[in-house]
């Protein structure tokens, strides 16, 4: 699997990263060892995972894989801190609470670094300066190699990019921000892309099909009865992406991938890895099957017409101040 450069830094990733959302809930050991093995059989390092994936489980299984099935070099370990289970608060990205639960993870992969380690969300209640120095903390530590940002807003990240590279000390650059990125929901493009491509962060995209719409396994009137759309956990998750509009996307895409003789999945896959600024998407896959189909996109590159058709066909309204004034 070809490997990217993750922003502008020397961290190379391949170019699909492997999701652990569910491992520990949906997804047990047998399965997930069969993700991995498939995974990194094809050239795969990029894992991705977080503190409270599986109420810390995720965590725990990969750990457990490593020590005995993929030798820890050749995996690239992306993991998170600041999602907490508090209705009153949901974020804490304190500098105290953040390095406790990096110490957690550590402790539950069995290892004694992690290669990148984001923070999971922008925490209106710490100052910025101090969720930073925890990032600073960890990597002159020794702890994690590389830092990120997850699910900031175009402001946050560019905010928290800027006080990294600009303000005094030997501070940590971001090498990456991850937030959900597809053909039905591209309003990363709006700030955040272009605060990435700026400041040289690349961007890793969660829920790249769509929340699994995109493979067009919801077109028919009835839902898959062994699909997320009808799981307990994961129904209301997907049934935003379940709309007209959604459709019509889904059903560009498909037509898409009858005329190249590839997979909906395949198509929606490629447009997402090959965006500006795009290092990996993440694919959270149910079984190796799923993921196998996934990885099959190493090989398909889309042709300009066709990207131009699903830009089209998906583009987000993005009116003043994004564009000038007098071309409205």
């Amino acid at each position: 699997m070809e490997q990217r450069h993750l922003g502008r830094t020397g961290l190379r990733v391949s170019r699909i990263g492997l999701g652990t959302l569910t491992w520990g809930r949906d997804t047990d050991e047998h399965d997930a060892a069969d993700l991995m093995k498939t995974f990194w059989e094809a050239g795969g390092t990029l894992v991705d995972t977080a503190d409270v994936y599986g109420d810390g489980d995720a965590e725990y299984l990969l750990g457990r894989l490593m020590d005995g099935l993929v030798p820890r070099r050749d995996l690239v370990i992306s993991t998170k801190a600041g999602s907490v289970p508090d209705p009153e608060r949901r974020f804490d990205c304190s500098r105290g609470h953040l390095l406790s639960a990096l110490d957690g993870s550590l402790s539950r992969l069995g290892t004694d670094y992690v290669d990148l380690w984001h923070v999971h969300a922008f925490d209106p209640d710490t100052p910025l300066e101090e969720t930073l120095q925890a990032l600073d903390l960890a990597v002159s530590s020794g702890r994690a190699r590389y830092a990120a940002v997850s699910n900031f807003c175009g402001w946050q990240l560019a905010g928290a990019a800027t006080w990294q590279l600009a303000a005094p000390g030997t501070r940590t650059r971001l090498a990456g921000t991850q937030l959900e990125y597809s053909l039905l929901q591209r309003g990363v493009e709006r700030e955040v892309l272009p605060a990435a491509l700026e400041l040289g962060i690349g961007l890793l995209p969660s829920s790249p099909l769509g929340r699994g719409v995109l493979t067009g396994k919801y077109r028919g009137e009835t839902m898959p009865p062994d699909s997320r759309g009808a799981s307990e956990h994961f129904a209301p998750f997907v049934a935003p992406y379940l709309d007209d509009t959604a459709s019509r996307i889904v059903d560009a895409v498909a037509t898409a991938a009858d005329g190249l003789a590839v997979t909906p999945l395949q198509v929606a896959l490629a447009w997402v890895r090959d965006r500006p600024g795009v290092a990996a998407p993440i694919v959270g896959a149910r079984n190796a099957q799923q993921l196998t189909a996934a990885l099959s996109v190493e090989t398909l590159s889309l042709p300009d017409e066709i990207c131009r058709a699903l830009d089209d066909v998906s583009a987000p309204v993005h009116r003043y101040p994004d564009h000038d004034w007098s071309t409205l």
